[in-house]
């Protein structure tokens, strides 16, 4: 079976380990993908936005009710807008700095990605 996923509608947010929606996950706890090992990137992008720049949060394996209440924490910290698109957290401004260290605090392992 290849387990490389092409395109999906109606999923949300997938497991990284079995690829299965986060919701009908059937990894233990504790398996390789929780929060202390999984790779978040923190980049920024202005494509599409008109030149505004924006902070993107991408790779969290939380359902979309999770993502959109961190994205609300992270917002109120950054004093800035947002919004969550496909299970990314997406920040109005350049807060990537100020988002990793956010994101360490809370034990995840947060990466700054992109220039």
């Amino acid at each position: 079976m290849n387990s490389r996923l092409v395109y999906s509608t109606g999923f949300g947010a997938l497991c990284p380990n079995c690829r299965r929606p986060v919701l009908s996950c059937v990894c233990p706890k504790g398996a390789p993908g929780t929060k202390g090992e999984v790779k978040i990137r923190v980049g920024r992008e202005t494509q599409g936005r008109a030149g505004k720049g924006v902070t993107t949060v991408t790779g969290l394996p939380l359902p979309l009710a999770e993502i959109e209440a961190l994205a609300a924490r992270l917002k109120k910290r950054c004093g800035s807008g947002g919004t969550v698109r496909d299970g990314i957290i997406e920040i109005q401004g350049d807060h990537r700095d100020a988002l990793v260290a956010l994101l360490q605090e809370a034990g995840w392992q947060a990466k700054r990605s992109g220039g």
